[in-house]
C-alpha cells in the first residue's frame, strides 16, 4: 500500500463519522424538560425504591437516598452545570462509540438520551447495533430497555416506555439515499 493512501487510511481511523455532531438545541431543551425539576435528592421510584438522584435525573448512587441525603437541598446554578456536563459527557461517549456508521441529527439526538439515562455501559449493545449498520436492531435494543431495580429486583419502569419509543424512533425510519446525479 502507498505510504499516502496508508496514511488516509488511519487518519479516518483516527477520526469518527459523527465527531460534529453535538446535540440540537430542541432536543437538549426536551431532554431538560423531561428529567425532573428538582434541587434536592429523591428516590428515582418512589420514596424509598429505586436509586438516589438529584436534579435532572442524575444517579448520586445506587440505592435509595439515606435520611440525610433527603434533606439535602441543590441549587438551580449547580443542576444547570451538571446538567451541560452530563449531556457533553454523553455527546462524547456517542462520538468515541459510533465511528463508522454516519448518524441524523435525530439519531445523534436520541442516542445522547439513552446514554444520558443508561450511561454508556448501559448503550453499549446499541452502540454497536449502531455502528455495524443495524438500525433496526438499535432500535428494538433501545425499546427494551425499561427495567430498574427496586430492592435488588428488576421492575419496569412505566416512565421510561415512552422515553424509549421516542429514543428508538429515529432508528426505525428509512434512511434516504442521496439522490444520483444526472
Amino acid at each position: 500500500m502507498p505510504a499516502n493512501q496508508g496514511q488516509a487510511k488511519l487518519q479516518s481511523a483516527a477520526t469518527g463519522a459523527n465527531d460534529k455532531l453535538y446535540m440540537s438545541p430542541a432536543a437538549r431543551a426536551k431532554m431538560r424538560r423531561r428529567e425532573a425539576e428538582a434541587y434536592k435528592y429523591y428516590d428515582d421510584m418512589g420514596q424509598g425504591k429505586g436509586n438516589c438522584t438529584w436534579g435532572p435525573g442524575i444517579l448520586l448512587h445506587r440505592g435509595p437516598c439515606t435520611k440525610v441525603e433527603l434533606k439535602k437541598k441543590v441549587g438551580a446554578a449547580e443542576v444547570e452545570s451538571e446538567f451541560a456536563r452530563r449531556v457533553q459527557g454523553a455527546e462524547n461517549a456517542v462520538r468515541r462509540n459510533v465511528k463508522s456508521q454516519a448518524l441524523t441529527q435525530a439519531q445523534f439526538d436520541a442516542l445522547v438520551s439513552l446514554t444520558y439515562n443508561v450511561g454508556p455501559h448501559g448503550a453499549r449493545t446499541t452502540y454497536d447495533l449502531v455502528d455495524s449498520g443495524d438500525l433496526a436492531g438499535a432500535a428494538a435494543n433501545i425499546s427494551t430497555i425499561v427495567r430498574a431495580t427496586v430492592h435488588r429486583e428488576k421492575v419496569v419502569a412505566r416512565g421510561l416506555i415512552a422515553r424509549r419509543a421516542e429514543e428508538a424512533a429515529p432508528f426505525r425510519q428509512p434512511t434516504v439515499a442521496p439522490a444520483k446525479k444526472k
